[in-house]
C-alpha cells in the first residue's frame, strides 16, 4: 500500500509524506513541501514498482558512480582503447564535474537539459554533442543494471545553429577534375620505388593508396588496417574486416556494417597488382605498411601523403586553406557510385553505413530525380490551371 500523510515537524512547518513499499517489499519513505509535488512522486512511485523499475533515492548511485561503471563496462567487453579513453575523457572531465555528485534517481529530463545548457557555455557544440550521446550510453547502461528505472537523457539534444543546416555545411567533395590531378601527380610525387639520397632503394605506398581510397570510399582506419589476404585481384573485390586504431592496433570494424566487401576499378586492381611486386614483405602482411613495416600513423597519412598531394596539386597552400581533407575522397567515391545509378541500399553497403538513414543524411541531395521533379512541376502547373468541372 501507498500513502500520503500531512505530517507536522517540532519546528511547526508542515510537511507531506509519501510512503510506500519497493518492488522488494521495503517500507520507503519521503516527505515533500507541497502536496502536489507529493502527489505527482506517489504516481510515479507507483508507476514504476509495478513495471519493476524503481529505485529509492537511499538506493541510487550518482551519476558519477554509474560513470566508473560505464568505463569499466567497455573494459570488461574489450572495447577499443580509443572507445575506453573517450569515455573515460568525457565522463572526468565533462560529466562528473558538472553533475557528478546527482543521484540517478533525482536526473531529470529537464536536469539533463539543463547540464547541456551549461556545456554549451564553456564547450564547443559538436563537443557538447559528443558529451550528450557519451552520458545516453552511460545512462543506458544504468538502466541496463537496474539503477535507474527509464533514460532521462533520451530525448535531450544539442539543437543545430541556424548555419549548421545549410547547404555550405554539406560534406565537401572533390571536383572530377580535381580527382583526377590527384591521381595523376600522385603518380609524379611518389614513385612506387626509388633511390633516396643515401642510394638505397625505397618503396613508397602513397600513389597505390589514394587511387584505392578514390575508387572504394574507404575509411582511413580501414586502408590503414589493410591486409593482402583481404585483397582478392582476381575476383577484384577488397573485404573489409578489420581496422587500424589510432594507436596502430588491429581490430574489427566499429559496427556490424562495416565488415563489408567493395568491387575494385580495372585501376585499382591493375595499381595494387604492380604495388604488390614492389611491396615490402611485412609480418602483419600490410598493404599499406610504413616505412618500418609498421602500420601507418594516421598523422603521416594525412600529412606526408594528403596534403603533400593537395599542394603540389595547388589545392592547398599558405595563403588559402583546403577544403578538402582525407575523409573527402570517401565522398568522393560515393558521389561516383551516385553517378553510376547505384541504389541507395547498394551504396550503404560498399561504404558501411549503420543504416539507409545514414546515406540519405549524407549523400541524399546528390541522388537524381530531375525526371520525377520535371513531372511533378508539370503536373501542379496542370492543376493549378485545369477547368473546374461544370
Amino acid at each position: 500500500m501507498a500513502s500520503i500523510r500531512k505530517r507536522t515537524l517540532p519546528s511547526g512547518e508542515t510537511r507531506w509524506l509519501v510512503d510506500y513499499k519497493d518492488g522488494a517489499g521495503g517500507r520507503r519513505a519521503k516527505m515533500f513541501i507541497a502536496k502536489r509535488d507529493a502527489d505527482a512522486y506517489l504516481v510515479k512511485v507507483r508507476a514504476e514498482v509495478s513495471a519493476g523499475t524503481h529505485v529509492a533515492d537511499s538506493q541510487s548511485v550518482t551519476v558519477a558512480e554509474a560513470a566508473d561503471l560505464w568505463v569499466a563496462s567497455g573494459q570488461r567487453d574489450q572495447l577499443e582503447e580509443t572507445t575506453i579513453r573517450q569515455r573515460r575523457q568525457h565522463a572526468d572531465l565533462h560529466i562528473k564535474p558538472l553533475i557528478g555528485e546527482t543521484k540517478l534517481s533525482r536526473l531529470t529530463a529537464p536536469a539533463v537539459q539543463t547540464f547541456v545548457d551549461r556545456l554549451l557555455e564553456t564547450r564547443s557544440r559538436p563537443m557538447a554533442r559528443r558529451v550528450l550521446t557519451s552520458l545516453k550510453g552511460l545512462l543506458g547502461e544504468a538502466q541496463r543494471r537496474g539503477l535507474i528505472g527509464h533514460n532521462p537523457a533520451a530525448v535531450s539534444r544539442v539543437p543545430k545553429r541556424r548555419s549548421e543546416g545549410g547547404d555550405d555545411q554539406r560534406a565537401p567533395i572533390p571536383s572530377k577534375d580535381h580527382l583526377r590531378g590527384m591521381i595523376s601527380k600522385s603518380s609524379e610525387l611518389w614513385p612506387l620505388v626509388r633511390r633516396n639520397t643515401s642510394g638505397n632503394t625505397v618503396t613508397c605506398c602513397w600513389r597505390p593508396l589514394v587511387v584505392t581510397a578514390v575508387f572504394t570510399g574507404m575509411r582511413a582506419s580501414e586502408l590503414r588496417g589493410l591486409t593482402w589476404s583481404h585483397v582478392d585481384l582476381e575476383q577484384g573485390v577488397i573485404r573489409v574486416r578489420q581496422r587500424a586504431d589510432r594507436y596502430g592496433k588491429l581490430g574489427s570494424p566499429k559496427s556490424k556494417a562495416g565488415r563489408r566487401d567493395i568491387p575494385l576499378a580495372p585501376m585499382v586492381i591493375n595499381t595494387l597488382r604492380e604495388w604488390k611486386l614492389a611491396c615490402p614483405v611485412t609480418q602483419q602482411e600490410l598493404v599499406f605498411p610504413s616505412e618500418r613495416g609498421q602500420i601507418l600513423l594516421h598523422s603521416n597519412l594525412y600529412n606526408q601523403c594528403f596534403m603533400a598531394l593537395l599542394v603540389a596539386c595547388h589545392l592547398k597552400s599558405d595563403e588559402v586553406p583546403s577544403a578538402y581533407n582525407f575523409h573527402s575522397l570517401r565522398h568522393a567515391a560515393a558521389s561516383l557510385f551516385i553517378e553510376q545509378g547505384w541504389s541507395p541500399k547498394k551504396i550503404q553497403t560498399v561504404m558501411g553505413h549503420s543504416s539507409i538513414q545514414v546515406t540519405f543524411d549524407i549523400y541524399g541531395h546528390l541522388f537524381p530525380d530531375q525526371e520525377n521533379d520535371a513531372k511533378a512541376m508539370a503536373q501542379i502547373e496542370a492543376r493549378l490551371f485545369a477547368v473546374p468541372p461544370t
